[in-house]
């Protein structure tokens, strides 16, 4: 929007809500960006705009003979559109230009807006090193106060550093201590946050949780969010956010049912019209809410009813405004389709009288009525400027501003001591640092006749040069819509916590602390927590001490269940090689392979699987005991076997030749049976050493977990664990050297070939077994040990009985004298 005159104001407003980039081909020009989801408040506040213009220009005292122009643009809400209007309006449109001495005034000599912080921010950088003048209606960032960063922009609106210490005499007037603070993720809202934290630290106040709404309005962090509210004991919540970042969490608020909660509303939110519907009043009603002041303008609501689009064709912004409002159309060749329906026709004469929109509610104006003292400021400053006397001027030399060259920063000199009243008798003027008189509404948020919300004027917060920020509040008018009034920060933690007292803070203003595990809180206001007894564990909720879980490799869980079958398959197969052997006792290959020294290995290899039973099952004294010297005793009478048939077999190769014809008088029966229970003998001696100096003993574990309770058998002494073990590796390491230096001998069936690939298997279980037991925890190690037993008893019992069993069965032709002995084929 645009109109002609002697010098142009610029102007920035929110007419439309969202920005839609075209599609970039780069394969020919791009088009414009466009705007969508009309905004009738915005457009208000544009028409505010040139409403004041037009009363200026028809005011023959306030620059008189001097007519205002302006040129409005929608920034739709979004940084780069802002951007790209400000630029517009600073540099001009044209494309090019004749005036090559770039005389004349400049295309704007001030700007109104932009209504955000962030483009705020981002054109009064540009624009401050020009010194062009931009005044605000609704940025309020405190840190637009920096004088040196942003030297030309003003606001008609207070800083957040007014609104927070306003907010904060609110919460002291009510005792309020312990609060709440949600923020969103703009300049607005990271500014106010940080500065009301800083104020409530100041007096001494607390704020219990600080969280940022996120702007892409994550379902997950909103209901994190929400669940912090709840858990909280804080019940006064405060917001700096736009409305937009806070719809999304207030209807996760509805969907919980999150009430009892009093609710301080920030000026960016407090007069929002999405929250005035009966879904929200439960939840919302009786918020307390700063608002920028309200004002009134004489005249307004009749020149925003006689706008029509024929009034300036050249206006498309009121094309689209009449579209929006009527719901028609003013293209009539081809009616446009809204979703099913089709758009009617525009005429343009459609009757504004018979709407009831934001854009003809002139009831409240505020952002309005700053629109309005922005534009007033900038003519006062204007006149002013036309007013100097030369040779009694402001400038170098006492000289006045060049009228036809004028410089926007010699409009700033007359902008700084700029003081008028407005016709509804306010006061305007700026401090050193561009900002207004600070004055705000406190607001109540009602329950209205038709079951929805009203807003309802029912204090001033008003900040003087001498008296400081003043309250005044008519606590009769007010509706409260929770637990108590007077709430004092919450004295009491949920069970399973404790209070930690902030330091350099009340008392009252505390943090609630977790109990550790194993420790509990059943109390309100423990200050400690209670540790648990040594056999119990604290509950989910820290409130209760609990039995602590018992652990031990039982025959019920699953791998109790398939090792016991493992241990019991092993026993009987160990039984099934023992009724093949005893049934063919008199075949040569049984009896060439030495069938006692075989019988009583099988015995042995029987006891190991059967010995892993004792492992499993809730340690007893007994079976602690019994499960070593079982194991030891029985893998030493297996291996003791398996060393007296290795060297069997190297005695029955020496006495074939003439030089050893003597040996096998040495290993006869008795020295084989005596062999074998000598080397027996040692490990019982060692297991009773063992038992009667340190015995193995059930003992509770809160090493691995301290929330369970781990049953196991304590070893005792290691030096009696570690020799147990040592004699057997001892033994078996000897077996499998023997057995491999005669693993070559010119028998056709040669047992010692079978001896050292068991012994291999062997010795490579147990050599794992080490690292395996040691970084076990709990009844893992049992299940590692028990492992170690299964696997090697499997791998002696199928390396050394297998073959046999497989001629035995399958190839009985192959179990006679000369076939063991190799000599059917030399018959052949």
């Amino acid at each position: 929007m645009y109109k002609d005159g002697d010098f142009i104001l610029g102007g920035l407003f929110h007419v439309h809500f969202f920005t839609v980039f075209p599609d970039l081909s780069f394969r020919m020009e791009p088009e414009r960006p466009y705007c969508e989801k009309f905004n009738m408040e915005g457009f208000q506040h544009a028409q505010t705009m040139a409403f004041a213009i037009d009363e200026i220009n028809k005011n023959p005292s306030l620059l008189p003979n001097i007519t205002l122009g302006y040129h409005l643009y929608d920034n739709c809400v979004m940084l780069a559109m802002a951007f790209r209007a400000a630029m517009f309006l600073s540099s001009g449109t044209e494309e090019s230009f004749h005036d090559l001495n770039c005389t004349g005034p400049p295309p704007v000599v001030g700007i109104v807006g932009d209504a955000s912080s962030t483009p705020s921010i981002a054109i009064s950088s540009v624009l401050g090193l020009f010194r062009v003048p931009i005044v605000s209606h609704y940025a309020t960032c405190s840190c637009l106060s920096d004088r040196k960063k942003y030297p030309s922009f003003f606001r008609t609106i207070p800083s957040d550093a007014f609104q927070v210490r306003a907010m904060v005499q609110i919460l002291r007037h009510f005792e309020w201590t312990w609060v709440g603070l949600l923020y969103s993720d703009d300049d607005y809202g990271i500014y106010a946050a940080q500065l009301f934290q800083q104020e409530m630290q100041l007096f001494g106040h607390c704020v219990a949780f600080s969280e940022l709404l996120p702007n892409d309005h994550n379902p997950r962090d909103i209901q994190r969010i929400t669940g912090l509210i709840q858990a909280s004991t804080a019940r006064v919540m405060v917001v700096f956010a736009l409305s937009s970042y806070l719809l999304p969490l207030m209807d996760e608020v509805v969907l919980q049912n999150i009430t009892g909660r009093q609710w301080i509303a920030s000026e960016a939110w407090a007069t929002s019209l999405e929250y005035h519907t009966p879904r929200f009043l439960s939840f919302l009603g009786g918020t307390l809410g700063i608002a920028i002041r309200r004002g009134e303008i004489q005249g307004l609501h009749d020149f925003l009813l006689h706008l029509y689009p024929s009034n300036d064709p050249r206006n498309n912004m009121l094309r689209i405004f009449w579209e929006n409002m009527f719901g028609c159309s003013f293209e009539t060749g081809d009616r446009k389709s809204d979703g099913e329906h089709l758009k009617k026709v525009c005429t343009g004469k459609e009757d504004l009288n018979k709407t009831h929109t934001t854009y003809t509610d002139v009831s409240g104006l505020r952002a309005s009525y700053n629109v309005y003292k922005a534009v007033y400021a900038l003519a006062h400053a204007l006149h002013d400027l036309m007013q100097c006397e030369e040779g009694r001027g402001p400038f170098s030399g006492n000289k006045c501003a060049d009228v036809i060259n004028l410089k926007p920063w010699q409009l700033i000199h007359y902008l700084q001591k700029v003081n008028f009243t407005t016709g509804f008798g306010d006061n305007v003027s700026f401090d050193k640092n561009g900002d207004a008189l600070a004055i705000y509404d406190v607001l109540n948020w009602q329950p209205s006749s038709d079951g929805s919300i009203a807003v309802h004027n029912v204090g001033v917060v008003n900040e003087g040069v001498a008296t400081g920020m003043v309250l005044t509040l008519n606590e009769d008018a007010i509706y409260w819509n929770f637990e108590t009034k007077k709430s004092v920060c919450s004295e009491s933690c949920p069970p399973g916590t404790r209070r930690a007292r902030r330091k350099g803070l009340p008392v009252c203003c505390f943090d609630c602390l977790p109990c550790r595990d194993g420790e509990i809180s059943n109390t309100t206001d423990a200050i400690e927590c209670t540790v648990c007894p040594e056999d119990f564990w604290s509950s989910t909720d820290k409130d209760q001490c609990v039995p602590k879980e018992v652990e031990f490799l039982s025959y019920e869980e699953p791998l109790g269940i398939s090792l016991t079958s493992a241990s019991l398959l092993g026993a009987c197969f160990c039984a099934l090689v023992m009724v093949i052997f005893a049934f063919h006792r008199n075949t040569p290959i049984v009896r060439a392979n030495n069938s006692e020294l075989s019988f009583l290995l099988l015995l042995s290899l029987k006891l190991c699987f059967l010995c892993v039973l004792l492992f499993i099952g809730r340690p007893e004294l007994w079976t602690c005991q019994l499960r070593h010297v079982v194991f030891g005793i029985s893998f030493v009478l297996c291996v003791s076997s398996i060393l007296v048939k290795t060297m069997v077999v190297i005695a029955v190769f020496k006495s074939s030749r003439p030089e050893g014809k003597g040996a096998m008088k040495w290993f006869g029966a008795a020295q084989q049976r005596c062999t074998v229970l000598v080397l027996t003998a040692l490990q019982v001696v060692i297991c009773a050493v063992w038992l009667s100096t340190a015995s193995p003993t059930p003992h509770k574990n809160n090493q691995y977990t301290r929330s369970k309770i781990v049953y196991e058998c304590a070893i005792g002494s290691v030096a009696g664990f570690s020799m147990l073990l040592g004699y057997i590796g001892l033994l078996a390491a000897i077996s499998f050297l023997l057995a491999f230096l005669a693993r070559n001998l010119p028998d056709n069936f040669n047992e010692a070939k079978f001896i050292t690939f068991s012994m291999l298997i062997f010795c490579a279980v147990w050599i794992a077994f080490v690292p395996a037991y040691v970084s076990s925890p709990g009844k893992y190690a049992v299940a590692v040990e028990i492992f170690a037993i299964l696997a090697s008893s499997f791998g002696l019992l199928v390396a050394i009985f297998a073959p046999k069993c497989y001629i035995i069965l399958l190839h009985p032709e192959r179990n006679t004298k000369n076939a063991i002995m190799g000599r059917e084929t030399q018959k052949k």
